[in-house]
């Protein structure tokens, strides 16, 4: 306490020696200078603040600019991401339609490696990709159905232009082959081997060849016949008898090119989906005997021994259009008795399947019968098979293709069994209508 009296009394000596007047003026003078700071600390102040206010401006532009930027760097991963997907699509479209193609397609790339084959290629072929895939085009020589390709396409170690020349991996195809160069020709991108299967163009070529040597040779017998007897019709010094027998010959080769020509129409008919078949209910039994009649009397002069076997029960009427499904018979029919040599037997059965719904028709015969590796073509148009011709024996070839179309389009089944030298066994089955399939049902209960 003593300490704070001794300072105040300081204080006041100290106020005591300036006057009012010099304390007046210290005071304004102190208060100036507080103001002259407080408005230099204003103005930094300001200052301060226009340059935080300036830098704030700054980082919001540079913040605007890095969002901008990164707005427009998603826009372009999405643009990008977009045409990946796009660019993803048409190749996967592409591929598709390379592999939806029926032309068989071999991508070779610039080295002439295999970077690609599409499936009808691998069918063409008969391999596997992983066999083939990223090997080169020349070691493919070492597999033995690619030999004739390389060989044909490959020359000088150079893909070879090829336009549409003709190439067979196996015996029962045909391919055309083509060559497309990828790129320019200063930078060769690679090449594209294309596979055309004309082997359908080259059965219908064969066809028609056969076609008109069929129509030809066939015609050509009967007309050669009637003019030899014309000719001797002209002579004068003929009896009644040899007149006769001359014009017998002339009708028989007469009804021979009837018949070809018969059988060339239907077959027209049969390819223009024109065969029309007028189905009723007829007697099946009754049509049979009718239809094998004739076929019965030319075994009887080769002396084979003709069985017809029908069954003891009354069949049902079946759905047939009589005038083809007798000739369907009489085709089996007559087939088994020409291609069996005099002694042999022919057999024809009719036999009724109730649990089936079906009749079976049977023409056996023990005749020169089909060669095992010409079986597949039995029911082609012109097919005759080698041994068959050697015999030399009437036939345009068209009988049995024109059968099948009429069994089938009875919604029946036709097949065969056959061994050469010992005989040949036809087989076909024709529907039971629904409503006898439904008496036959309730028979049983």
């Amino acid at each position: 306490m003593p300490e704070e009296k001794t300072t105040q009394k300081e204080v006041s000596n100290i106020a005591l020696e300036f006057s009012p007047q010099d304390l007046d003026a210290f005071i304004r003078k102190t208060t100036q200078k507080l103001e002259e700071k407080i408005r230099e600390l204003d103005n930094q102040k300001k200052e301060l603040e226009e340059r935080v206010k300036e830098k704030t401006a700054e980082v919001e532009k540079r913040v605007k600019d890095l969002e901008d930027s990164r707005k427009a760097l998603i826009n372009l991963l999405e643009d990008i991401e977009e045409a990946r997907k796009e660019a993803e699509k048409e190749r996967d479209r592409t591929v598709s339609i390379i592999n939806g193609l029926v032309d068989g397609l071999i991508i070779l790339d610039s080295n002439q490696k295999v970077e690609f084959l599409n499936p009808a290629a691998i069918n063409f072929l008969k391999i596997k990709e992983e066999d083939i895939k990223g090997k080169g085009f020349a070691s493919l020589k070492e597999i033995e159905s690619l030999k004739g390709l390389v060989d044909l396409v490959l020359k000088e170690n150079e893909i070879a232009k090829i336009d549409r020349e003709e190439y067979s991996p196996s015996k029962d195809l045909t391919l055309e082959v083509t060559t497309i160069s990828l790129g320019q020709e200063k930078e060769k991108l690679g090449h594209i081997i294309v596979l055309h299967d004309i082997t359908r163009e080259k059965m219908v070529e064969k066809l028609k060849t056969e076609f008109v040597s069929v129509a030809a040779h066939q015609l050509r017998t009967p007309l050669a016949a009637i003019r030899w007897s014309l000719s001797l019709l002209k002579e004068e010094n003929l009896t009644e008898e040899d007149k006769k027998d001359l014009i017998e010959k002339c009708t028989q080769s007469n009804d021979r090119m009837i018949n070809l020509v018969n059988d060339l129409l239907n077959v027209t008919r049969i390819e223009e989906g024109r065969y029309v078949y007028e189905l009723e209910p007829k007697d099946i039994i009754e049509i049979a005997k009718s239809s094998i009649a004739a076929a019965m009397e030319e075994a009887k002069k080769k002396k084979i021994d003709f069985s017809l076997i029908l069954p003891k029960e009354k069949l049902p009427l079946l759905e047939v259009d009589e005038e083809k499904i007798s000739l369907a018979i009489q085709n089996l029919v007559e087939n088994a008795v020409h291609y069996t040599l005099p002694g042999g037997i022919v057999l024809f059965k009719i036999e009724y399947n109730k649990e089936k719904g079906e009749v079976l028709f049977t023409v056996k015969d023990t005749g020169v019968g089909i060669p095992k590796d010409q079986q597949k073509r039995i029911f082609t148009k012109f097919f005759r098979a080698e041994n068959v011709m050697r015999m030399e024996t009437e036939g345009s070839g068209l009988g049995l293709f024109i059968t099948k179309n009429i069994i089938e389009s009875h919604k029946g089944k036709i097949w065969f069994e056959s061994e050469e030298n010992k005989g040949t066994t036809f087989y076909f089955t024709l529907p039971v209508p629904q409503k006898e399939k439904f008496a036959t049902f309730l028979e049983r209960f």
